[in-house]
This record gives C-alpha cells, sequence and structure tokens, in this order.
C-alpha cells in the first residue's frame, strides 16, 4: 500500500465512521499508519520457529461479563 492509498483508507474509514477529520489529521493518521504497517511486514519476515516465540499464547477474558466467575472484575462483588 503507497501513501496514497494509506490517505484514501484513512479518509474512507473516518467517513464511514463519522468521524470528522481536517486534511492534516488524515495525513498525520495515514503517515502514523503507514510506519504501524511497515512494521508489521517486517515481523512478518522475521523467521522464527513457533518454539521460538516468547509470548503466551492469547487468552481472552471471559464475555460478557456475567460469565465471569464470581469475584473477578465486573461482576459487582
Amino acid at each position: 500500500m503507497n501513501a496514497a492509498d494509506t490517505l484514501a483508507y484513512v479518509k474512507a474509514a473516518s467517513t464511514l465512521l463519522q468521524l470528522p477529520l481536517d486534511d492534516a489529521r488524515a495525513h498525520a493518521v495515514a503517515l502514523q499508519l503507514g510506519r504501524t504497517a511497515l512494521l508489521a511486514q517486517q515481523l512478518e519476515a522475521f523467521p522464527m520457529a513457533l518454539e521460538e516465540e516468547m509470548s503466551e499464547l492469547f487468552c481472552p477474558a471471559p464475555f460478557p461479563l456475567a460469565d465471569a466467575p464470581a469475584g473477578t472484575a465486573g461482576d459487582g462483588t
């Protein structure tokens, strides 16, 4: 994705979300999104075996909070 595509994406997404962005802010968001995409590409390109992964597997919290065990955050106790 090039800079023009990124800017077009940011403008389309902001319109869809009804989030008003002036041109300066849209350019700033597009620049940051481009940086983030570049970092993601570099990380994805780095060869790493599954056993070398340093982080734990993602385990989401119970949802909705009504299903959370008693005594945990969000259940009102």
